[in-house]
């Protein structure tokens, strides 16, 4: 009887050894799928932070360049307005301009 009751202890500890190897491969599934589901959501975490901050820049740099324009629009008009308030000195103004630069780039 001693064999027996050896050969069902036996029997027990490899359906045991079984039974423990199948929840560890279900445990390692779990835990791999919870990974998986982690790295996505902070995936579209990141997705969402980089759209926000690309919208953010966008923005910033519109205004920017809205401020230029703006800035560059009120310079012409008052070198036109100045032109037209004293054309003869602005010809000779941008007559010796270019005397000077001609004078640099004979050099």
């Amino acid at each position: 009887m001693d064999k027996q009751t050896t050969k069902d202890d036996y029997a027990r500890v490899k359906d045991d050894l079984q039974v423990l190897r199948d929840d560890i491969a279900s445990l390692t599934k779990a835990f791999a799928d919870s990974q998986k589901a982690s790295a996505n959501n902070l995936k579209d975490e990141i997705s969402r932070e980089a759209r926000a901050v690309f919208e953010n820049l966008r923005e910033r740099g519109d205004a920017a360049l809205t401020r230029a324009t703006e800035a560059g629009s009120k310079t012409v008009e008052s070198v036109e307005h100045k032109i037209e308030e004293r054309p003869f000195l602005s010809i000779i103004l941008m007559f010796l301009a270019g005397v000077i630069v001609g004078k640099m780039l004979d050099r």
